[in-house]
Parts: structure tokens; C-alpha cells; sequence
């Protein structure tokens, strides 16, 4: 189904009537990008998905609650890059309001079609003065070619943008969907991401479109693990705008979505935190799918099997423990094992392997050229197991845990 999507240019301003930009307003002592903002063309619906954790920064709620309130019917979201604004009491309510009123006020939009993200240290409020005074640069920097600058500029310890475009012909009509996203650490999402934005130009009823995102969400986003670490900001959301698509094109867009979701979530696995290579654990076999990527997220989610990754030690034997607590049951006489193309086991048994040329494969893995997309520079390990003869088929993702992640967040504050 994915086959009649095709990449263009643009990232999330590729889709017809979507506008977004990105500027320096001083949130950031580093001088970086830190304002950003997407907006979505009239008669927009949204769909979002957002952090399970109890501890979350109020614009969290504030998403959710105007969402629901007004039967998914949003037209922008407004991004600050350098504070999380979470734990911080009344006043992160407050702030989140004022900057929706004021952004929203300039848009000529009801406060409640604006939403709010926030990203960076958790406890630290939103210089609110510096933020209003960046709302008319921002909101005068809107552009259809504006999707870069937005990208960037909701990035934190990010190395890369992470920004992707595909159109597909569906009806006898070009449909477009673009995404960006942010993230690097804290990802373990039990929703969706860090942050993550898409945009789409075919008109879907609201309560279709989040049946879609959710599904999408739970094969990509929900499917990515770097440290282990929710945030208390997670928030992933999905526009789309445009002419009516016809319910017979459904799986094709949801196919679309899905595959905009994938990408940017392999990218954030990628980035992850002083990681070297991406971890693709592909699972079948499973009773179902989602037992499949239960067992898949679990193995990416194992510190002994990322640090094994990373000391290029092919110790199959953490893989099928970790697989063993996924909660999912399984056969293990059934279990089959490869790392790359190297059969570790079969029914079960360890077979004899070539181990220098395993460690070689991972060594290869992480001398893989990184071109800014997931695997374009040969720097995917692959695991794939075999759990039994189930239908459940999954893929997760992640990424090797090096002495630079500890480095990296023993000084995140100091």
C-alpha cells in the first residue's frame, strides 16, 4: 500500500494550505532557534495523542481539553524550545493561556482553535515577556516554504531535523502528508513522541481521522524506545485539511500516515543520545500484533542488549530474555534468532555462528555513514525473531546505549 507514497520536498508546509515558521526569539541562551509555529488551513481537524504520565506540563491538558471540547477543531499550534513549563505550578496554566490568547488574538482565531507545546528542562517556566514579544516576528515569518524553519526550531540536544514529505495520487488527486518531529532523549513514549506534528490535505471526518493517528501512532511512535524515560510533555498532532477524501481512499491515506509516522520515529531513534547505530527488532510469529510489538519494544528497550549493541558483542542470550518479560506468551522451544544475516538460533537451540563476523556486522552497523534518515547509511542492526507460527507481526525501534548518553545527562542542567 505504502508503494504509491513518494517523498517530495516541503516537510510539514508540503500539503496544500499549510503555513509554519520558525525564529530565534531568545528563549535560548545558545542563541538557536526556539519559537515555532504551524498553522493549519480553515476547517481544519486535529487529532492528538499525548503523554500517560501523571506528571505533565499543563499545555498537555490544555491540548486535550480544547480538542475534545471542540470536536477536534484546531488550527494552529504554537511551539517553545528551551522550557518545559512543566512543574511549575499555576503559573504554567497561566502562561500557556496568555501565549494562546496572544498568538491567537494576531491569527485572528478563537483562543480555543490554538494549541501550545512546550519543550526543554522540566520546572522551568516560559520567559513570557521574551515569548510575546517573538508572536509578531513568528507569525510574519509564516510561509508555505516555512517547514525547515519550524522543524528547527522545536529542537532541543536534537543533532538533526527531523522533517519528511510524501504525496500519493488517490481518487484521480494529488494528496499530500508531511510531518516533523523532535527528539533525542527521555523517549519511551506511551503515546506518541516528544514532540511530533503532521499535516495532510485531504478532508477527513474527525473521528476517522483520530481512529487513524492512533493506529499510526501505536506502529511508530509507540514503537520507539532511546533511554527508557517518558516526558512530561509527549504530545503528537495530526491536521488535515482540504477536499473531502472519499472513505474508499481511507486505507491508502492511513497507509501514508503510517508511513510519515515511521520515519520520523525512526529518526528519533537514530538521534538518540550519544547513540552510534539504530536497533530494528522485527518480531513475527507472535498471537497477535500487538503482543508482536510488545516483545520487539521490549528488546529495544533492554539496557544489557544496547550496550551489547554498542560493544559490538553479538550475546544473543540477553535478546531472548528480555523477549521472555515482554508479557506476551510464547513458545520458547519455538524461538527463532537472527542478528543481521546470522542465525543465532532455531527451535529453540543456539546454533554454532561465526561470531568475529557478527561482531564485524555490528561493528559495520555503527560505521554506517548517517545521512539524516533511519538506515540510509547502512548503520541499521537488525534482530528479527521468530516466536512461534502466529500471525502477530511487529517492529520496534532504538538504539545503542554508549558512555556518551551518561556524559550527555549528567550535565543536561549543570
Amino acid at each position: 500500500m505504502t508503494q504509491s507514497w513518494h517523498p517530495v520536498p516541503g516537510g510539514v508546509t508540503a500539503p496544500e494550505g499549510f503555513l509554519a515558521a520558525g525564529v530565534t526569539a531568545g528563549l535560548k541562551a545558545s542563541g538557536r532557534p526556539d519559537l515555532s509555529l504551524l498553522l493549519a488551513p480553515e476547517g481544519a481537524v486535529c487529532a492528538g495523542t499525548f503523554t500517560t504520565s501523571l506528571v505533565r506540563a499543563a499545555c498537555v491538558d490544555l491540548c486535550a481539553e480544547r480538542l475534545q471540547a471542540c470536536g477536534g477543531q484546531a488550527r494552529a499550534v504554537l511551539t517553545n524550545s528551551g522550557q518545559a513549563n512543566a512543574c511549575t505550578g499555576e503559573r504554567g496554566l497561566a502562561d500557556s493561556l496568555i501565549a494562546t490568547e496572544a498568538l491567537a488574538d494576531r491569527l485572528g482565531l478563537q483562543p480555543e482553535q490554538v494549541l501550545i507545546c512546550s519543550t526543554g528542562v522540566i520546572g522551568v517556566p516560559i520567559p513570557m515577556d521574551t515569548l510575546v514579544a517573538g508572536l509578531d516576528p513568528l507569525v510574519a515569518a509564516l510561509s508555505s516554504a516555512g517547514g525547515a524553519d519550524a522543524a528547527t526550531a522545536i529542537l532541543t540536544t536534537d543533532l538533526v531535523v527531523k522533517q519528511i514529505a510524501l504525496e500519493a495520487s488517490l481518487g484521480g488527486r494529488r494528496v499530500r502528508i508531511g510531518g516533523m518531529a523532535k527528539g533525542s532523549g527521555m523517549i519511551h513514549p506511551d503515546m506518541a513522541t516528544m514532540l511530533g506534528y503532521l499535516s495532510c490535505d485531504a478532508g477527513v471526518p474527525a473521528e476517522v481521522w483520530q481512529a487513524m493517528v492512533g493506529r499510526a501512532v501505536d506502529r511508530s511512535f509507540n514503537a520507539i524506545t532511546v533511554d527508557g524515560d517518558t516526558s512530561t510533555n509527549d504530545t503528537f498532532l495530526a491536521f488535515a485539511a482540504g477536499e473531502p477524501l472519499s472513505p474508499e481512499h481511507f486505507e491508502a491515506l492511513e497507509a501514508g500516515l503510517t508511513a510519515v509516522s515511521q520515519h520520523l520515529a525512526r529518526a528519533i531513534a537514530r538521534d538518540g543520545e550519544g547513540a552510534t547505530c539504530l536497533i530494528e527488532v522485527q518480531v513475527e510469529g507472535a498471537t497477535t500484533d500487538a503482543g508482536a510489538r510488545a516483545i520487539a519494544r521490549t528488546v529495544c528497550g533492554s539496557s544489557l542488549v544496547k550496550c551489547a549493541v554498542h560493544g559490538r558483542d553479538p550475546n544473543w542470550g540477553r535478546i531472548v530474555a528480555a523477549a521472555g518479560r515482554a508479557g506476551v506468551a510464547f513458545d520458547p522451544e519455538a524461538v527463532a534468532l537472527w542478528l543481521g544475516e546470522h542465525q543465532l538460533m532455531a527451535a529453540g537451540q543456539p546454533l554454532a555462528f561465526d561470531r568475529p563476523a557478527a561482531s564485524a556486522y555490528l561493528r559495520a552497523r555503527a560505521a554506517g555513514a548517517y545521512l539524516g534518515g533511519p538506515g540510509e547509511g547502512g548503520d541499521t542492526v537488525l534482530i528479527r525473531l521468530v516466536a512461534g507460527a502466529g500471525p502477530g507481526r511487529g517492529v520496534a525501534w532504538g538504539c545503542d546505549l554508549s558512555d556518551q548518553y551518561v556524559r550527555i545527562n549528567a550535565d543536561y542542567t549543570t
